[in-house]
């Protein structure tokens, strides 16, 4: 028994109900950004409608822009359990980190050493390695282990024997789904003298994230990958943020929120949080349970991403389990049904005799959508052997899937095997 309904919760996305040929098609296609429910287009169009203006006026429309980008932040707070006063908006995940990138690198200079990894997403590599570029600094490279896209902990210790002055690690790896061990990341980095940054991108719609747990110094997210609008939020420790060479205009109040922000955006942002919150308030005694110390909407999430994760283990052992015995399939990943909390439902894998386009392509014409590439992972795929041939086919649930999808997905895949080369 699942502690909830997607069925029912499909019903608030209203891009669920599109269709291709007269039939239902299935949205595979959430790491690349998930759909939204009603109440975050409505929200948008609320805000443009009744409350449009910038912020800090002496007027009513401006008063309610306030009150609008101070919730937001407030939200944002709740969904990570982070200080009053840590989040900051920008437009997504690359841009914000490029924003902070420049501002450590001031901090920086030649001896220290910038620690990245071959697993991430490269909005979480390339800012720190023209960061070291400029402050004449050295990359050093935590690797990866082939066979199951998971880090090598060996080489972290490695990289970390220098001088090593920021760590920057994914939470999930958003090729291969892999989950990393990165509490165990920040303790060794942090003992080590190094301040850390945590991609949380493609984790975040997969389960709770506590930056007080992982005592991180940074972690980034996008919203618009769970649930939300085309937004980008940072968590930065305050003692951190002050630490930093502000780059802004003199009257500006901050340096990482430059400029008039995505005030709808914002708004938007809010339901989707409350959106989740009310999967949280749903949600079974044993995921409240697991969080004494939070209470209110704070509680909700972090419950409604426990069921979230609960759920989509149940999707990633049909998956699994379904794909393995697909000839000609290989799973690049966690495939074992015992490791299955060490990885979300995003499963990268090839099929011989087809290229990952021509596969994503054919399963597109049967109203399947998925990725294929390298999605921006791209150490991850050249270290895999598959940049020369066209990298992976990347299939991708989230809690509005179905196991009824996940069959359709299988039953289309023995066709495609079966009927040998495009």
């Amino acid at each position: 028994m699942t502690a909830f309904d997607p069925v029912s919760l499909r019903a608030q996305f209203p891009a669920l109900a599109r269709q291709l040929h007269g039939e239902p098609v299935a949205f595979l296609d959430g790491p690349g950004g998930t759909q939204v429910p009603r109440r975050v287009i409505d929200a948008y169009g609320t805000y443009l409608r009744q409350h449009n203006a910038n912020t800090h006026g002496a007027f009513i429309t401006s008063e309610e822009s306030d009150q609008v980008v101070d919730a937001a932040h407030a939200a944002i707070e709740d969904f990570l359990n982070a200080p009053a006063g840590s989040v900051r908006f920008g437009p997504n995940m690359t841009t914000l980190t490029f924003m902070l990138s420049r501002a450590v690198g001031r901090l920086l200079g030649p001896g220290d050493d910038v620690v990245v990894t071959r697993l991430d997403h490269d909005a979480n590599v390339t800012p720190w390695v023209l960061m070291a570029e400029d402050a004449g600094a050295a990359v050093r490279w935590v690797d990866v282990d082939p066979t199951d896209c998971t880090l090598d902990m060996a080489s972290l210790d490695v990289a970390l024997a220098g001088r090593p002055r920021l760590v920057a690690v994914g939470m999930a790896s958003n090729a291969t789904g892999t989950i990393n061990p990165v509490r165990d990341v920040v303790q060794r980095a942090h003992a080590a003298g190094a301040w850390t940054f945590i991609d949380a991108v493609h984790f975040a719609p997969h389960g709770p994230i506590d930056v007080e747990a992982l005592e991180t110094d940074f972690l980034a997210c996008s919203i618009y990958k769970f649930f939300g609008p085309h937004l980008g939020a940072l968590f930065g420790r305050p003692e951190r943020l002050a630490q930093l060479p502000q780059y802004k205009v003199r009257p500006a109040p901050d340096a990482i929120e430059s400029g008039t922000q995505n005030h709808e955006g914002m708004a938007a942002s809010i339901e989707a949080l409350e959106y989740l919150a009310e999967i949280g308030r749903g949600a079974g005694a044993q995921h409240r349970a697991a969080f004494p110390s939070m209470t209110g909407r704070r509680l909700d999430l972090h419950a409604a991403m426990t069921a979230v994760a609960t759920y989509e283990r149940t999707i990633s052992q049909r998956l699994l389990a379904g794909l393995l015995v697909i000839p000609g399939v290989t799973v690049w990943g966690i495939a074992d049904a015992a490791r299955l909390s060490e990885r979300t439902p995003t499963v990268a894998l090839t099929l011989a005799g087809w290229s990952p386009h021509d596969l994503a392509a054919e399963l597109g014409r049967r109203g399947i959508f998925t990725w294929d590439g390298d999605f921006y992972a791209v150490n991850l795929v050249e270290r895999l052997g598959l940049a020369d041939s066209g990298g992976l086919l990347r299939v991708g649930f989230v809690h509005y899937n179905t196991l009824a999808e996940v069959d359709l997905l299988l039953g289309d895949l023995r066709e495609i095997a079966a009927s040998g080369r495009p």
